[in-house]
């Protein structure tokens, strides 16, 4: 029995390290990794946009109702299909034959949770509008993000204004997954970094592996 106060103390203990452990790594309004979930995300919508325009054939891209996050970079993704589908983009309307109407229908990202534990609570105490935050006690967490990005695509005549051909919707989707067991044990999974790309050349570790009287 007078084992269980020697347990909490491990459990506090546990905790409180833990929440040591925690740094702020960004400054900017959204983080590098979002950043990265969106414009995979759309690298793989724009990657399915075909439209039965003969190749050659000049095209403005009207981009007028197409918003969301980091626009800029899926804009520049469907031009880039465009090219890749055969076709000539112009900037300038006039030039064109054939204008290729873009819109999107979700360029951003969702985040879901599981957690089996404890959640971060905010504990008041004496005197009156004192509060301590005790971290969060995780045995089991599942924390994941996700990309999600909804394209189409209608081609028509630049003088007619008749429409040539048009596209279905078109889905891309890319996810980071953050996993911990027992507080300490965690890992990540997602499809956003390609396998060749070497993500931790500045990892925390391979910093102080560069420490003098380090091997």
């Amino acid at each position: 029995m007078r084992r269980i106060p020697e347990i909490s103390v491990l459990i506090v203990s546990a905790a409180a390290l833990a929440a040591c452990t925690t740094a702020r790594s960004t400054a900017p309004q959204r983080t590098a990794s979002e950043q990265l979930l969106i414009s995979a995300a759309a690298d793989r919508a724009a990657a399915q946009l075909s439209l039965d325009i003969p190749k050659g054939t000049k095209v403005f891209v009207d981009t007028r109702y197409f918003q969301g996050y980091d626009d800029g970079y899926a804009i520049a993704a469907i031009r880039t299909q465009m090219l890749k589908n055969g076709l000539m983009v112009v900037d300038d309307r006039p030039q064109a034959e054939a204008v290729v109407q873009v819109s999107s229908g979700a360029l951003s990202t969702d985040q879901k949770s599981l957690l089996v534990g404890l959640p971060q609570l905010t504990v008041p105490y004496i005197p009156v509008g004192n509060s301590v935050t005790v971290p969060e006690i995780a045995l089991f967490k599942q924390a994941e993000e996700k990309g999600v990005a909804k394209f189409v695509a209608t081609g028509y005549d630049a003088k007619t204004g008749k429409m040539l051909s048009t596209t279905d919707a078109r889905y891309g989707f890319s996810h980071n997954t953050n996993h911990t067991v027992l507080l300490f044990f965690s890992w990540a999974t997602g499809d956003v970094i390609p396998p060749g790309v070497d993500q931790h050349s500045l990892s925390f570790q391979t910093l102080t592996s560069m420490l003098p009287g380090r091997n």
